[in-house]
Parts: C-alpha cells; sequence; structure tokens
C-alpha cells in the first residue's frame, strides 16, 4: 500500500492559525517564509559541499604533484651523474683520432670492435641527455600545474566561505521567524508542514505517479536503504555526512557509499552525473531529486515512500515520495 503520511502526521484535524492583525503575515504565509528560506539555505549548502570536494581533490593533486616533482629532480641528479660519468669515459677512450686509434690497437678487428662501443656509448649518451631534457620539461609543466591548482584552490577557498555566509545567513533567518512564534504557533506550524506534504503526496499519488510503479531494489539498492533506514532520527546538520548527522545528499551519498559505491556528494551532482529513470521505473535504492534547482534528495524505499534528511530542525525521517516537487529520479546502481 501506497504511504500517504509520514509517521507523527495528525491527519484526522485540521490547524488553521488565527485570523493575523491587519498587515500580519498569516502563519501559512510564515511557514512559507522559513520553508523557502531553508531551500535557498538548501542550494548554498551543495555549493559548500561542491566546492569543499572540489577543494579536497585539488589538495590530493598538489600533494600528487609534488612528489612528481621530488621524482623527477632526483631523476635529473641521477641522469647528470651518469652523464658525467659517461662524459670521462668517452674523453678517454676516444681522445686519440680514429687514425691513431687503429695504428696502436695492433688488430682491426680489435679497433672495429671498440669503435663500435664508442658508438654505443655515444648513442647512450645521447639518449640520457634526450631524457634529461624530457625531464626537465616535465619539471616545468609540473610547476605550472601546480600553480593552476593552488589557483584553483584559493578560488574554491572563497566560493565555500561565501557559501558558509549564504548558510548561515539563511539558517539564522528562517529561525528569527520562527522563534517569534509562540509555543501553541509553533506547534501549529508543525501541523500545517505536515498538512502541505500531506497534501502533495495525495495529489501525487491521485495523479497516478505510481501505477505500474514495481521495480525490485538490487542487492546494493537493499544495503542502501538499510544504511539510510538506520540513520532515522538522527538531526539534519548542514554538511554532514554522519556518522552522528547528515544533511540532504550527505545521507544519500553515504548509504550509496555503504554498498562500496562512490556517487557525487550534492544533490545537484547526482542529478547531473547519474542515469536518469523515469518515475515509472523507479525501485528502492533510487534518488528522487526535489525542486526545479535540485536542492534536496531523498532516497526512494518504495511504496510511495522516501527516506530523507529534511532541513536544519529536523530529523532524519521517511516521508511520502511525492510530498515535494519531483525533478528527477536517478540511479546509482544503472
Amino acid at each position: 500500500m501506497a504511504i500517504l503520511t509520514a509517521p507523527g502526521l495528525v491527519t484526522g484535524t485540521a490547524y488553521a492559525a488565527p485570523t493575523p492583525e491587519p498587515g500580519a503575515k498569516s502563519l501559512e504565509q510564515v511557514r512559507e517564509d522559513i520553508e523557502d528560506l531553508y531551500r535557498e539555505a538548501g542550494t548554498a549548502t551543495d555549493a559548500y559541499n561542491l566546492a569543499e570536494g572540489e577543494a579536497t581533490a585539488q589538495s590530493d593533486r598538489i600533494v600528487e604533484i609534488a612528489k612528481q616533482i621530488v621524482a623527477g629532480q632526483e631523476r635529473i641528479s641521477s641522469m647528470k651523474n651518469r652523464a658525467g660519468a659517461a662524459a670521462r669515459a668517452q674523453y678517454r677512450s676516444g681522445g686519440l683520432p680514429p687514425g691513431a686509434q687503429l695504428a696502436l690497437s695492433g688488430s682491426p678487428t680489435q679497433f672495429l670492435d671498440g669503435a663500435d662501443r664508442l658508438r654505443q656509448g655515444e648513442k647512450a649518451t645521447t639518449d640520457l641527455l634526450s631524457d634529461l631534457n624530457r625531464t626537465q620539461d616535465d619539471l616545468v609543466r609540473y610547476a605550472k600545474e601546480a600553480s593552476e591548482q593552488w589557483r584553483k584552490l584559493e578560488a574554491n577557498r572563497i566560493k565555500q566561505e561565501d557559501s558558509k555566509k549564504r548558510v548561515e545567513e539563511k539558517i539564522k533567518a528562517a529561525e528569527e521567524l520562527e522563534s517569534k512564534l509562540e509555543a501553541e504557533e509553533k506547534a501549529r506550524l508543525i501541523q500545517l508542514e505536515q498538512q502541505a506534504q500531506y497534501k502533495a503526496q495525495t495529489a501525487w499519488l491521485s495523479s497516478g505517479a505510481l501505477k505500474g510503479v514495481n521495480g525490485a531494489a538490487t542487492d546494493a539498492g537493499k544495503r542502501a536503504v538499510q544504511y539510510a533506514t538506520a540513520q532515522i532520527g538522527k538531526p539534519y546538520v548542514w554538511g554532514a555526512e554522519g556518522p552522528g548527522s547528515f544533511d540532504c545528499s550527505g545521507l544519500t551519498s553515504q548509504a550509496w557509499l555503504s554498498t562500496g559505491r562512490r556517487i557525487p556528494r550534492t544533490s545537484q551532482e547526482q542529478l547531473r552525473l547519474l542515469p536518469k529513470v523515469a518515475v515509472k521505473d523507479m525501485r528502492p535504492g533510487d534518488l528522487i531529486i526535489y525542486f526545479d534547482d535540485a536542492s534536496h534528495v531523498g532516497m526512494y524505499v518504495g511504496d510511495g515512500a522516501m527516506i530523507h534528511a529534511p532541513r536544519p530542525g529536523r530529523n532524519v525521517t521517511i516521508a511520502g515520495a511525492g510530498s515535494m516537487p519531483i525533478k528527477s529520479v536517478v540511479r546509482p546502481d544503472a
């Protein structure tokens, strides 16, 4: 049976906010404002997480380049020593003109053997110098790449700071709106949130969206669902990816990592890089991307339900898969 409600949702009684004073916002308008602020915070969180992931990759690349530079310098030092030794040996054996070497050799065969070895030595020296030049060119290229990676790293650091500031500003604004409510209004606010989700889920189910949806989870999908289910009740914390707290894409990416499959860290990158499937073809373990800006993600668990980390102030929970506008469904194990 398809899920219509999330645990704890009271559907028997509809709570309406009292009529606001002239010019004041209704509780429903406040709810919508708070929801918009948290969604904007979610978008900024995605930007922060993406910049953080890119910065980590750039730092790793800089370390790798540094190791290549050290190895290249050691190789150049070794080749210079070998080139010097070869040059000294060639000077000792090849200092006389060929006619004098033939006269002193006592044997044409001996002379020809020596001349052949000399040519081989000259070729080895030429190859050594060519290798030396290539290695020096590599060091120049490594230095340029390291400089570029540092530039990108600094740009990402600035992006992270800007995104963090936006996240904190949006969350603070939402919390301030909520803090102005009386205890009774906060209780009604939760009811309004649940009613809005219930209404959206009911409309989604009534549209026939689940008709024919009966895909069976893969073994990996089952393990991902088991991981996500085990996190129910843990708090949402922006930028978190476990084990004690999660943001929305932190939960989905860690759930799939638990199966041995690494997927993109953010909901926007999950949408961009993972294979898309039609809603009618979705199966447990698939990820549902929400809103036009792909600012939220949950994991489909079957029967019209999904697990997600909703927003600051809320815990990982199970909810209706259609309780928010669906943008796309993507499959980590396609």
